[in-house]
This record gives structure tokens, C-alpha cells and sequence, in this order.
């Protein structure tokens, strides 16, 4: 049994087909890459998976556990965590007090969320901002500070939204090295990401969909070398 089964989930706004039979795995400490073209329906079937929608129809397992449908704080309790293209911290907190909303879910005493939250910001080497509002801190500072929130619940699975967009290639490292620590802590990592450099030489698995359909599934080598990829990204 895989960590997240995704069985022939289709999605669709009225007349629109957002997802159609979608399917892939994810196994435990695994780390998948989710690509496509724009519109190819990646956070479509990110929201499906977290909670946020509920897909038309198909199945999504978590550990043996249909969570298709369920709303998005029941897939966090069940151990889904997800982050956003943009990064929504609350800028008027600490970045302590921003990993502390999360910890809360699990750790109802004030001190031992506290401690939760610093233990996450050293994880991404963001402890000296513990104390400092998260506006002053850098795109890329707290695209981390997402991150490390939606560790603080202790998730079996963190899907990851376009982290590494927008970063210098100095960034995109730490974003990768980061990526790298989530995975050796056994915490799978499902990865929408258009900077291909960056999940390329980390990723597991590939997962490739185009006008909401998966076109491709595999290695990275195979699925770059993939015809029928290269097609969606390039045209004929």
C-alpha cells in the first residue's frame, strides 16, 4: 500500500474538465515532482488532494484512508500539509508566531508549541528571525517560513506549491537543500514546480499532466527524454 493513492480523479467546473482520471502514487519518504504547462491542472489536483476541493469523482487514499472530499483541516489532521504559490505568512507576526499556528494543532500548551516552532525555523536555518516580523524577511525567506509552518503539524505527506519560483539560483539551492532534509526526516514530498532545474535532481518520480490529463509518469531521464512531454513544453 502506497503512502498516497490517487485513483482516476477527475475534476470539473461545469462544462470545464479541470482533471480527468488522473492517477499516481506517492510511497513514504518519496519525492515526487507534479509538471506541466500552464493550465495542465497541477494545483487543481493539489486542491483535490488537500482538501480544498473535492473531486468529481475518483478516489484519494492516505495510508488506506479515503480523504476525497473531507475539508481541508480533517486532511491536516490526517497528516496532508500543503503550501501556496504565494506565500502566506501573517506578516505581522514573529516567524516564531507564525510555525506556532501550526504547532497548535497538535500542541495545545503555548510553551511546547513554542518549542515546536523553533525546533522547524532551525530545521530551514531561519531561527534568528524567531523574534522578528515575518515582513521583514526576504520572498524567499519566507516561502521556507510556509514550509516549515506546514511542518510544524507533522504531516506524512507536504505538497509543495511552486517554492522554488522566482528564486536566484542561490536560493533555488537552499529551496532544494530543504526539500532534501524534509525527505530524510521520511516525510514524502508531492511537488508542483516549473523551475525544472530544481526538482529535475531531486525528484523520485515525475508525474506529467497537460489539459488536466497525466501524459507521462517515471524517472526524471525518462520522462525529460519523453516525446509526447516534450511536445506539451515545446510544441510540434
Amino acid at each position: 500500500m502506497s503512502l498516497l493513492e490517487v485513483n482516476n480523479v477527475s475534476k470539473r467546473f461545469g462544462g470545464l474538465t479541470a482533471n480527468q482520471d488522473v492517477s499516481f502514487n506517492v510511497e513514504a519518504g518519496q519525492v515526487v515532482g507534479l509538471i506541466g504547462p500552464n493550465g495542465a491542472g497541477k494545483t487543481t489536483m493539489f486542491n483535490c488532494v488537500a482538501g480544498f476541493f473535492a473531486p468529481t469523482s475518483g478516489s484519494i487514499r492516505l495510508q488506506g484512508r479515503d480523504i476525497a472530499g473531507l475539508p481541508p483541516e480533517a486532511c491536516a489532521r490526517a497528516g496532508v500539509a500543503r503550501t501556496f504559490q504565494i506565500a502566506r505568512t501573517f506578516t505581522s507576526m514573529t516567524a516564531c508566531e507564525n510555525v506556532m499556528t501550526a504547532a497548535m494543532l497538535l500542541e495545545h500548551n503555548v510553551a511546547r508549541a513554542r518549542a515546536a516552532a523553533l525546533k522547524w525555523l532551525a530545521f530551514a536555518n531561519l531561527e534568528r528571525f524567531a523574534d522578528r516580523p515575518a515582513a521583514g524577511m526576504t520572498i524567499s525567506e519566507q516561502r521556507r517560513l510556509a514550509v516549515v509552518r506546514a511542518l510544524a503539524i507533522q504531516p506524512r505527506i507536504l505538497l509543495m506549491d511552486e517554492v522554488m519560483a522566482g528564486l536566484n539560483p542561490s536560493e533555488v539551492r537552499e529551496a532544494v537543500d530543504v526539500v532534501l532534509k524534509i525527505r530524510d526526516e521520511g516525510i514524502a514530498c508531492l511537488i508542483v514546480e516549473h523551475v525544472l532545474e530544481g526538482i529535475m535532481p531531486i525528484a523520485d518520480k515525475i508525474v506529467v499532466l497537460d489539459r488536466g490529463v497525466k501524459i507521462a509518469e517515471g524517472t526524471p531521464k525518462e520522462v525529460s527524454n519523453d516525446p509526447v512531454v516534450i511536445t506539451a513544453y515545446l510544441g510540434d
